[in-house]
């Protein structure tokens, strides 16, 4: 594994069990940087490559081989898509992910060390002295403390303290040690956080330096006042989330390997990132990396546009948007033409998409239904998935239920095989078997006499694929009698529909394949917006029992596993408790699945090296930045 940086030594004090990774060791007494730079470091307008970097750079074993200075990484934007900016210059966490990870470990990135007490409550992390944001100034542990007394326990910026920075449903404490070692402190052990803090939105330190002059704890109100009009908004903070925005304001300081020095959202207009001169990361024979020395995004309308530049070659990394199984054999096709190749994009994703009946339905009478575990079976075995994926996804994929995948540590073969088979006669069994009789017409009724007919709502915006599905899936449930119409809505819409428990029965994308304990949605209800199967349930979990509803002593019970999986402190005892939450899903099926989703491609240009065969697609492994954009290089 080349880029990986390893564990490599395990230390125990007396409160502290110490879970301690180091990059390749620092040898190096000198180091290289780009031309560039050293021109202006000649000039007098940078300071020696040696003073920029921290004393413990992050060491990085390039892919393939250390690159070479220079030239531009071309990618594309459709509209203000900003996560794009995310999943390339924008991730880098406290630790990190590998690029060939397995979502249960981690990396050492801007901390280079850290100790987690025996009992899972405390971590204390060690910082890289010396290291510098953007613009030269110092990084220390002050940037996390301003981040945690200014940012995220000021009500007006925070107005709702995030879940993930609580364990025992009280907030994390975060304490400075010295100006390098920060500690955090929570008041139940939390066996993921570190997994968290890998994650996608988790950079928790904001440059205090520069925006303190945004915040009233540190400017004179009423100067802060006159800025804030000056600058077009009515309050302080306000101001302050747009100046902290890397994307949108290039003046403030980041960590990233690259600065935004353009921005337009304008169609046909580029954004323009060049090289971090203090950028903290160097490759094993001593370069200053990145190696690129600037990283462009063209501004384009549709996708359709996307596909064509894409394949006329003008990008240089594309795993997003303009890849699905109905672009696949064209992307194919076209690599001499393109003078790109491809390689393999592994989902993260556990299943294609997820029917997920609401539990906490409005209407008793359809709740009543949904909650009866035959009803869910029924459903499953009416779908036939076999000739499914062969209509749809070009039998790309297979059948199976919305279960952790095989690679992951978490796999649950029972439940992802469970209910499968295609089967009307076992469905109409079932369904005959919980009152649901057929009429004259052939339509099932409900108990209270009336057709039985549910409402399927889609918001295709990301997976126009869903439209076709929802009519296959109508058919199959016409078949054994049930009545199924589907609403097609844009996402925000349907997104508020979930939030105020007026749907019925849902489908969305299949998320949590991988990242099992971060990712729980289908699990067990995680939140009102992400767990439409049980929303209200989902509320009540959220509140900590405070609104929403009880849920039954089942799905109490998972909960419970499920909170103390995540507090639990090895990966065992978490299969233990997970396993548990599956066995209960295989049994009864409370969402369900179609098929998994298809390995499909990622274009990569023949002019760039230092690119792996392949790598995750997942929003909390923000695909590609994981693979080390600052160690990819334009070959001659």
């Amino acid at each position: 594994m080349r880029s990986r940086v390893y564990m490599i030594s395990l230390l125990v004090f007396l409160v502290f069990t110490v879970n301690f990774t180091a990059s390749t060791l620092y040898a190096q007494k000198s180091y290289k940087e780009s031309p560039a730079l050293t021109d202006l470091v000649r000039q007098g307008k940078l300071p020696p490559v040696e003073n920029r970097l921290p004393e413990e750079p992050l060491v990085i074993e390039p892919i393939e081989r250390a690159g070479k200075y220079g030239g531009t990484l071309r990618f594309f934007m459709v509209g203000a898509d900003w996560p794009t900016l995310t999943r390339t210059i924008g991730y880098e966490p406290l630790v990190r992910w590998d690029w060939n990870t397995d979502f249960a470990r981690v990396s050492p990135n801007i901390a280079k060390s850290w100790e987690i007490s025996k009992d899972g409550r405390e971590f204390i992390f060690h910082l890289r002295k010396g290291m510098k944001w953007s613009d030269g100034q110092p990084f220390t542990a002050d940037d996390i403390i301003f981040w945690y007394k200014d940012v995220l326990l000021n009500k007006d910026l925070t107005p709702v303290f995030p879940e993930r920075l609580t364990a025992g449903n009280r907030p994390v404490v975060v304490e400075k040690i010295d100006d390098y070692t920060i500690k955090f402190k929570f008041s139940s052990p939390y066996g993921t956080f570190l997994l968290q803090l890998a994650s996608v939105g988790s950079e928790y330190w904001l440059p205090k330096h520069y925006m303190k002059q945004f915040h009233p704890k540190y400017t004179d109100p009423k100067k802060l006042e006159v800025l804030v009009k000056r600058e077009g908004y009515d309050v302080w903070y306000k101001l302050f989330q747009k100046k902290n925005s890397y994307y949108e304001n290039p003046e403030r300081p980041t960590l990233y390997a690259w600065i935004i020095k353009q921005i337009s959202t304008t169609a046909g207009k580029k954004i323009v990132a060049e090289r971090n001169p203090y950028y903290w990361k160097v490759d094993i024979a001593g370069n200053q990396l990145p190696y690129i020395d600037s990283v462009t995004y063209e501004i384009l309308t549709d996708t359709q546009v996307a596909i064509i530049k894409t394949l006329a070659g003008e990008y240089d990394i594309v795993d997003r948007m303009v890849i699905t199984p109905e672009t696949y054999p064209l992307f194919l096709e076209g690599q001499q033409k393109g003078n790109y190749n491809t390689r393999v994009l592994k989902p993260a994703d556990m299943n294609i998409a997820v029917i997920q009946f609401n539990l906490t339905c409005k209407d008793p009478v359809l709740r009543k239904i949904f909650n009866e575990p035959k009803f869910r079976i029924a459903i499953s075995h009416a779908i036939n998935r076999d000739e499914l994926v062969n209509l749809l996804y070009f039998s790309l994929t297979k059948p199976r239920q919305p279960a952790p995948l095989e690679e992951s540590p978490f796999y649950h073969s029972k439940y992802a095989n469970a209910y499968l088979e295609y089967s009307p006669q076992k469905a109409n069994k079932l369904l005959d078997e919980i009152g649901l009789k057929k009429g004259s017409d052939g339509w099932r009724l409900r108990p209270d006499g009336k057709r039985l007919e549910i409402v399927m709502e889609i918001a295709p915006d990301y997976r126009p694929d869903f439209i076709d599905l929802c009519e296959v899936l109508k058919k199959y449930l016409s078949e054994v009698g049930i009545k199924m119409e589907v609403k097609v809505e844009s996402a925000p819409l349907l997104r508020q529909r979930i939030l105020a428990n007026a749907h019925e029965v849902t489908l969305w994308g299949g998320d949590g394949g991988m990242e099992v304990l971060l990712e729980a949605r289908y699990y067990i209800p995680t939140t009102p917006s992400s767990s439409s199967w049980a929303v209200e349930w989902a509320r009540w979990r959220e509140s900590g029992g405070k609104s929403g509803e009880t849920p039954p002593r089942e799905i109490r019970q998972m909960i419970s596993w499920y909170n103390e999986a995540i507090r639990a402190q090895s990966l065992e005892k978490q299969k233990v408790l997970m396993n548990k939450i599956f066995d209960l899903h295989a049994k009864n099926l409370y969402v369900i699945g179609i098929c998994s989703v298809p390995e499909i491609i990622s274009i990569v240009h023949n002019r760039v090296a230092n690119v792996p065969p392949w790598w995750w697609d997942s929003w909390t492994y923000p695909n590609p930045a994981p693979i080390g954009l600052y160690q990819v290089f334009i070959r001659e």
